[in-house]
């Protein structure tokens, strides 16, 4: 950006679909999609798969499904889109409902073509698949294929699917209503405001001790008065999902999540071992840092404290100038990228009340566009924040190029290329420091993540695994899931905080997900996979294409052999996480010495 041109915090939903919730236009494509799902039904009803002249029907059918997904990938972009933006619009909640509905006919039609893909004698599948049109994407139709295998019969899936709307996701959407009706009272200079939590998390960031722990008080508070709410939804989500576990065999928990992110669970335990054997390491920074604020050991709202009373205020535009700058030095394609984003405003970033809390990013495959959802409020760790989701965004944006049905990445690798576009901001800014001050403040920034992902998210990790143990049994009550998020919390903080967050369970958007259970280990993978990615974009004269070929394989791959292929190491032996690991390791150690 050139001059003095302000960058306007409002997205641009019109260009995609005018009217918002009310849009013709989008009640149209909604109508087109019901269409094209009737349409691909009737294909997958006709193919036989035991006759090999059908070879021409499979190739038929994936080019319908391709069209079809991408359709409604994007009518689930908007829908997100316009109830993230005010949680008080009627229309978008109705559209919501909608989603649901067109998510569950379109998982019975696949459901029924996956179960005839196991019907193939393996013979006619070889064949089938030197078929140009079915080649490209071989991977999906035999991850496609093994999937269901493990399913239940076709008529049983499309069943609990078709419950599933009313049943499953219906718990879901109600979490997100009740949140979104939340307020938070807090008083400041004599005067009592109404926030969102999203708004009142963000005052969290207080240097003010006092009032840090006050606003923790007060948003505790909003939780625990609809705790009894919350711990309905979570037993009832989780009751849901081990029922259709039972049903179908599986015994470990783990099993899905890790299937739907393509890695094996010696990788997960590999990863985890290695950040337990470090976690002193990161001990000595919390330690360190109470020292610093003066308190004996520090709270967990004290974590994200900054150290100075005085916090640096960045402008929007400041922010976004800073991000394409440090993008530039490393990748050109993806600042320039960037400073589209920017120009065409496809980020909503106001700081306003009855917006969802949180950030996301979401993709627009028909348009090829992406949007990016989040709360900017002119601290370093919003300009983190946006520089992450700017990194999904980017990974979509090189993916536009192939496949439909090879554009299906998992979560631990969409995580990956976020993370990254984080480490490039980061880094550049602790290197670019103008002062030992500065320096020291954006260091601690960057351990803050770390913090996040080796500690934050083995907790939510920790307590899952165990919620769902003892879901097991019967219902949870919800001051066991308060026990059992503290105790998480305890070990994955290796002891270290002198309080600690029982209401964790309920506040976290995470838990309470139901297209993907176990919504935090892939956080901890992509950031730790992004380090490594960046250690070798540092050694690697001409890194950007072979970034771009990386993140293009992301949905056509286990991590696995990704990991082999571009980087050469094995992910399920402890060296690659150390190595990882030892790059955080070094920033703790440059802290606590400066």
């Amino acid at each position: 950006m050139q001059g003095s041109r302000e960058y306007e915090m409002n997205w641009d939903l019109d260009v995609i679909f005018a009217g918002g919730s009310e849009s013709e236009e989008f009640q149209g494509y909604l109508g087109d999609i019901e269409e094209n799902i009737a349409d691909l039904s009737n294909k997958v009803q006709a193919f036989n798969p035991r006759v090999v002249d059908d070879v021409t029907d499979i190739a038929d059918i994936v080019a319908s499904l391709e069209t079809t997904m991408k359709k409604l990938r994007e009518s689930f972009a908007f829908i997100s889109c316009l109830s993230a933006q005010n949680v008080k619009d009627q229309g978008a909640a109705l559209l919501v409902a909608k989603r649901s509905e067109l998510s569950a006919k379109l998982s019975s039609v696949t459901t029924i073509f996956n179960q005839k893909l196991t019907t193939i004698p393996d013979g006619l599948w070889d064949e089938m698949l030197q078929n140009n049109v079915v080649k490209e994407v071989i991977f999906f139709l035999n991850e496609t294929r093994d999937s269901a295998k493990n399913l239940l019969a076709a008529e049983q899936e499309v069943l609990i699917n078709d419950l599933a709307v009313d049943g499953y996701h219906a718990w879901g959407q109600m979490y997100e209503t009740i949140v979104g009706s939340m307020s938070v009272e807090i008083e400041e200079d004599g005067e009592v405001n109404s926030y969102s939590v999203g708004q009142a998390s963000n005052k969290l960031s207080s240097p003010d001790a006092e009032f840090r722990k006050y606003v923790f008080q007060q948003i505790s508070k909003a939780w625990e008065d609809n705790a009894d709410l919350f711990g309905q939804t979570l037993n009832h989500l989780a009751g849901f999902r081990l029922q259709k576990y039972k049903h179908r065999g599986w015994d470990n928990v783990l099993k899905e999540p890790l299937q739907i992110n393509r890695m094996k669970e010696e990788t997960l335990q590999a990863m985890w071992n290695a950040i337990s054997n470090n976690k002193h390491h990161f001990v000595a920074y919390l330690n360190k840092k109470a020292e610093l604020i003066g308190k004996e050991k520090l709270s967990i709202y004290d974590i994200g404290a900054p150290l100075s009373k005085s916090v640096k205020k960045v402008s929007y535009t400041d922010g976004a100038d800073f991000i394409v700058k440090y993008f530039r030095e490393f990748s050109p394609k993806m600042a320039n990228f960037a400073q589209m984003a920017f120009e065409k405003r496809w980020i909503e970033a106001e700081d306003r009340p009855g917006k969802r809390p949180g950030g996301f990013c979401t993709s627009f495959p028909d348009s090829g566009q992406t949007r990016i959802f989040m709360t900017y409020s002119g601290t370093s760790s919003n300009i983190s924040t946006l520089a992450h989701e700017l990194g999904h965004a980017y990974h979509q944006h090189v993916m536009n190029d192939i496949h439909g049905l090879n554009q299906r990445y998992a979560m631990n690798v969409a995580e990956t290329a976020s993370t990254f576009a984080e480490l490039i901001v980061a880094d550049a800014s602790v290197k670019n420091a103008e002062s030992r001050q500065e320096k020291l403040e954006l260091l601690e920034d960057k351990v803050q993540r770390s913090i996040a992902f080796f500690m934050n998210i083995h907790a939510r990790f920790l307590f899952e695994t165990r919620f769902y143990e003892e879901r097991k049994q019967g219902m949870v009550s919800v001051k066991r899931l308060n026990e059992l998020m503290i105790e998480a919390q305890k070990e994955a903080y290796s002891d270290a905080l002198g309080e600690y967050d029982p209401n964790f369970w309920s506040s976290k958007l995470h838990f309470h997900i139901t297209g993907t259970p176990f919504y935090n280990f892939p956080y901890t993978f992509g950031y730790l996979f992004s380090l490594g990615i960046y250690a070798h974009a540092q050694k690697t004269s001409n890194f950007e294409d072979g970034y771009i070929r990386l993140l293009q394989d992301t949905g056509r791959m286990n991590v696995e052999d990704l990991a082999m292929k571009h980087l050469n190491v094995d992910l399920t032996k402890p060296d690659f996480w150390e190595d990882a690991i030892a790059l955080c390791v070094k920033d703790v150690e440059e802290f606590v010495s400066l």
